[in-house]
């Protein structure tokens, strides 16, 4: 069962990035199916967070989609390179978001392989953000996609996690000021195999 809009639209989003590990993200790409558990989470609480995009309520046409209502994809490039995956929540102009850094495959693995290049090391398909969005097929095009459709959406299995499942450390290669820098914003299931970097 697809996760409800109201899911996406709770203030919370160090709460959210936690309740995402477990739930299955899936997308359907010129007809493909492909998807797998969320296993690591980022939040970024804008506009206080200077890691974010929106801080200091920072609006641009890249950054736009994030102050919409929660339940949407906010998609853009890294580094001129790689597409990145982010969900944006809360209620609309409150700009917060979650990279979803890592998956563990399970639908339509042949297609992701064909779509990385590669097929002998399944760990490594959707293993930090830039893999992760290039394996499901999303582009920047894809921005501002609502999670309701049937292109990219997020559901439920009941897969429970307790809080000794859930490991909570600093986000990955931010460059910033503390206290941002080293908050335990980064979210990912303990011993899981295809999280970014343990």
């Amino acid at each position: 069962m697809k996760l409800p809009e109201s899911f996406y639209q709770n203030d919370d989003v160090i709460s959210l990035s936690q309740k995402l590990l477990g739930k299955h993200l899936f997308t359907r790409i010129d007809g493909e199916l492909s998807g797998g558990i969320i296993v690591e989470t980022e939040a970024y609480r804008g506009p206080e967070d200077v890691g974010s995009h929106a801080y200091n309520h920072r609006r641009t046409s890249r950054n736009d989609i994030m102050y919409s209502k929660g339940g949407v994809v906010y998609m853009y490039i890294c580094y001129g390179i790689h597409d990145m995956l982010n969900i944006v929540t809360g209620q609309e102009g409150e700009s917060h978001a979650i990279l979803i850094r890592a998956i563990e495959p399970t639908d339509g693995v042949d297609v992701m392989r064909k779509r990385r290049g590669f097929d002998n090391d399944d760990k490594r398909l959707c293993k930090g953000p830039g893999a992760l969005a290039k394996a499901l097929g999303l582009r920047k095009i894809h921005n501002g996609t609502s999670l309701q459709g049937d292109m990219i959406w997020i559901e439920d299995h009941g897969y429970e996690l307790t809080k000794e499942d859930v490991i909570a450390c600093p986000r990955i290669g931010l460059n910033i000021e503390e206290p941002y820098k080293s908050m335990p914003w980064r979210f990912y299931i303990a011993g899981n195999k295809f999280i970014s970097r343990p």
